[in-house]
């Protein structure tokens, strides 16, 4: 069982070795000297990814179950690991719990940041953050898209149909859907990348607020993030990318195919637009209404930048909206647990489950005044089963329980229910800032104790890989099988 798991972790951790070499190289290329922790740690890197690699070498024709959660739990954690490597030997943070922190908030996209100042950085150490953005959400797309159908997580088993000749063959699917995926991601990142530098940010800065921006991850190279710009086009450009990020990234494929107009995804996509516009709108009239902005163009401007961000999970911010109101951080909790598509880079509950929701609650509505009436659950014009419905609750039932439990631990360190709240929705959410002054859009979590970091690391962690694709690996059955 372990052979084919530490294979393919082996090769994962021999990629993110030969990624730490970039920004080694950029440090040359601009003439600074902070290129050594990079090397070391790539060597480190990838001496245990190719022992791993070399030492478990076998032919996979067959991923199982049991592989399938153990691979992806496994891989998560030790690249994070790793990648947390170049953060302690450069000293940009002050320790061991804030290095893990950064690398996991970079890897799960969530955007978060332990670090005070970032425009002291080098301009390796920036990148390296950017590129934890990128990696982590091409990873978690494949594992979305590839992996999740195929172990029937929170309903996902759904989307099996888009490929139902590769169902029971995860290899070759695999590989069928990941090379689709890449083109199209690296495809959305170089055109982000031009449209930003044509906008007026320099290059450097352009690829890492591009990476980003599509990984959905909201790393930034400034302290005051896209505020620092304060630019109407660079807002629109990232709101664009924000928003094809937060999109399947099967949806493209399909779009360029034209086939399969009809399903699942491309009826989420539709749901996700409509929703996205109602919560600009509102709170855009909700701002003029209530006087924080002259007019309804400056409102509208702020809001859609900063929903976009949060809704999609990306963490950018433009303002600090806390400033807006009491009702602010209410609603940014809210649109933090709303999410993204299903197969994207975005995190969080995701759309086509609160999808399956809506219509179950319909139908039990229904149900409920007339008791003899048959009343499919139905998501768009598909009939959705029942199992998975339950699948979705159980999943939902998991979450909100994890949010509860994360909750009561980060507060037990002396911060309040607020803080510890918003800080747990963020983490879980990857959605990155909280709410308050501490974990708030001007604040960062480095005044947070290393136990709540730790508990915070697991929360974006189980966040990122919905749940309860770690949790299994805890149980009796799973080790009995």
């Amino acid at each position: 069982m372990w052979q084919p798991v530490l294979m393919i972790n082996g090769y994962l951790i021999s990629v993110l070795g030969v990624a730490m070499l970039f920004p080694a190289a950029a440090d040359m290329f601009y003439l600074q000297k902070n290129w050594s922790p990079f090397i070391t740690s790539s060597m480190v890197t990838l001496f245990i990814g190719i022992s791993l690699f070399l030492g478990n070498r076998t032919k996979i024709d067959k991923i199982s179950l049991q592989q399938g959660y153990l691979l992806t739990t496994i891989s998560w954690v030790s690249l994070t690991l790793l990648a947390s490597l170049p953060f302690l030997f450069f000293g940009a943070v002050p320790g061991f719990a804030d290095a893990l922190f950064e690398a996991m908030s970079g890897l799960s996209t969530t955007g978060a940041t332990v670090i005070k100042d970032l425009e002291v950085l080098p301009k390796s150490v920036l990148l390296w953050r950017s590129m934890l953005n990128a990696l982590g959400g091409i990873g978690i797309v494949i594992f979305a898209v590839a992996l999740l159908p195929f172990l029937g997580i929170g309903g996902m088993q759904i989307f099996q149909r888009e490929n139902s000749d590769l169902n029971d063959k995860f290899m070759p699917k695999f590989n069928y859907i990941a090379k689709r995926i890449l083109l199209v991601y690296f495809f959305l990142l170089a055109v982000c990348a031009v449209c930003l530098w044509w906008s007026g940010m320099s290059a450097f800065e352009a690829v890492n607020y591009a990476m980003a921006a599509i990984a959905t991850g909201g790393f930034s190279t400034k302290n005051a993030s896209v505020g620092f710009y304060d630019s109407v086009s660079i807002e629109m450009i990232l709101s664009l990318f924000m928003y094809l990020g937060a999109l399947p990234m099967t949806f493209y494929i399909m779009l360029i195919q034209k086939r399969d107009l009809h399903s699942f995804r491309t009826t989420q996509v539709a749901v996700f637009t409509k929703i996205l516009i109602f919560y600009i709108l509102a709170v855009s009239v909700w701002l003029t209404w209530s006087g924080v902005y002259g007019s309804f163009w400056q409102s509208l401007r702020f809001a859609s930048f900063n929903i976009i961000s949060i809704v999609t999970t990306t963490g950018f911010v433009s303002t600090d909206y806390m400033q807006w109101g009491p009702l602010a951080g209410t609603i940014f909790i809210i649109f933090a647990l709303t999410g993204g598509c299903t197969g994207s880079t975005s995190g969080s509950v995701k759309i086509f489950r609160w999808q399956v929701v809506w219509a179950y609650l319909r139908q039990s509505l229904i149900v409920a005044t007339e008791p003899n009436r048959v009343v499919p659950i139905k998501i768009g014009k598909m009939t959705t089963s029942g199992s998975i419905v339950s699948s979705v609750f159980v999943f939902l039932s998991a979450f909100m329980g994890t949010l509860v439990v994360f909750t009561v631990l980060v507060a037990m360190t002396g911060l309040d229910f607020e803080t510890a709240f918003s800080a747990v929705v963020a983490c879980i959410t990857n959605s990155g800032p909280g709410i308050g002054p501490i974990v708030g859009p001007a604040g960062t979590f480095a005044p947070l104790s290393d136990f709540a970091k730790y508990m915070l690391v697991l929360a974006m962690l189980l966040g990122r890989l919905e749940v309860l694709t770690v949790l299994v690996i805890f149980t009796k059955s799973f080790w009995r099988n």
